[in-house]
């Protein structure tokens, strides 16, 4: 999702209590009584909006109701991207299941992407791959109410400016007109659309690709695949430059000088040893020796090395996170026939596909627990559940994770 990764964003400065008046301010959004302190804020927020532009009227039919949802304020310091090791995460992001369907979306859609494309400079798998990870190629948007979640961060937690700003933006949208208050729904951070862009964002990156006079990045595929690459573009995408590639490293290598920041040109990586998988050059493919680059080393000295260009850092500022950045990356990868990474993970139990933690689920049902509904998502329940199988198999460490040991055993 669009700047999903709020920790990694700059600091939002402290929200100011000197709201502008207005003539409409004795008018208040209907709140729950029970709960006086977001009365409070939501009062304060309806004249600050104001004084972005969102009459009462609208700040009060679009806020009828609305009740905090303190359930969000719990995945502030909980983000996937910084918690997950990264084959989890991959294995889960970049499965078959997701690869066979980005192609299908490339074939149904190829001459809406190469229209994008002409237009934005940036290639149909990338925008693909972004709109994949990002919800399924449309099928998960979020379930959260929008203006709930927004409403609730702006008012309680860290980063409440922040959230504040998100919220009025949210407000002049739908003032606008470009989105509809109905069942929208988004991330817990209030992404939302296609590409799960934050509404700050999309008020100033989205745009109207299908020419209906609207930017509606919820309810128009050429709006949101235009929008994408349109963010790409801004973010200094460069036509026909990869992102980057799987390298191998000599052994010894100084893993310290590995990262996103650490930029050298690509002659100077060669220097030191670094090499294609294949053993070429890195000097190649119309590559300048001075191009910038970096090395990526996302698992450590002993897991799959990578050199990256400018491309990827256009990919890391859709979310500040190297391990999202590496699943668009490998996801476009793949739709274009790739496989990435060659060189195995550094670890003896590899993560899981959607259609493997759906198999782990139905077989810890046979067994008796109690986890919900076969879904793929692995929750509070399905951990539970696997740290008891973990127990009785004597399988260590019992820590609930959804790995391939626990599988494998629970399928003998």
């Amino acid at each position: 999702m669009m700047f999903r990764s709020l920790a990694a964003l700059l600091l939002a400065l402290p929200f100011s209590q000197a709201f502008a008046q207005t003539p409409d301010t004795a008018v208040a959004p209907a709140v729950p009584a029970a709960d006086p302190a977001f009365a409070r804020c939501l009062s304060g927020l309806k004249q600050a909006a104001a004084g972005q532009g969102v009459p009462a009227a609208s700040f009060d039919r679009f806020t009828a109701g609305l009740a905090a949802d303190r359930s969000v304020l719990e995945l502030l310091d909980a983000q996937p991207e910084f918690t997950t090791p990264i084959w989890d995460y991959l294995a889960g992001l970049v499965d078959d299941q997701r690869v066979a369907d980005g192609r299908a979306m490339l074939t149904e859609h190829a001459d809406l992407l190469q229209r994008v494309e002409a237009r934005y400079g940036v290639d149909p798998a990338t925008v693909v791959a972004v709109w994949g990870v990002e919800s399924d190629y449309g099928r998960i948007f979020g379930k959260r109410p929008l203006l709930v979640s927004l409403a609730t961060l702006s008012c309680e937690g860290r980063r409440q400016s922040f959230f504040r700003n998100e919220f009025i933006t949210t407000l002049k949208l739908l003032h606008a007109g470009d989105i509809r208050p109905e069942g929208l729904t988004g991330s817990w951070a209030g992404a939302f659309g296609h590409t799960q862009f934050m509404p700050s964002t999309y008020e100033r990156i989205a745009v109207d690709f299908d020419g209906d006079g609207r930017r509606d990045l919820v309810g128009s595929i050429p709006d949101a695949l235009g929008s994408t690459a349109n963010y790409l573009k801004q973010s200094n995408w460069r036509t026909g430059q990869p992102w980057g590639f799987e390298v191998r490293v000599p052994s010894g290598f100084d893993a310290s000088q590995a990262g996103r920041t650490s930029r050298r040109p690509l002659s100077d990586w060669a220097a030191r040893g670094v090499r294609r998988l294949d053993g070429s050059p890195l000097v190649a493919d119309g590559l300048a020796a001075d191009t910038r680059s970096a090395l990526l080393l996302p698992a450590g000295a002993q897991g799959p090395a990578f050199v990256v260009f400018r491309n990827y850092d256009a990919i890391y500022s859709y979310n500040a996170a190297e391990s999202y950045a590496l699943a668009i990356a490998f996801l476009a990868d793949r739709l274009r026939g790739g496989t990435i990474p060659q060189a195995a993970w550094p670890t003896d139990d590899p993560g899981l596909s959607r259609a493997q933690r759906r198999e782990l689920q139905t077989l810890l049902l046979a067994r008796g627990h109690d986890i919900g509904e076969v879904d793929g998502m692995i929750g509070t329940n399905t951990r539970r559940a696997i740290r008891t199988e973990q127990q009785r198999l004597g399988l260590a460490p019992a820590d609930g994770r959804a790995g391939q040991r626990i599988l494998d055993a629970l399928s003998r």
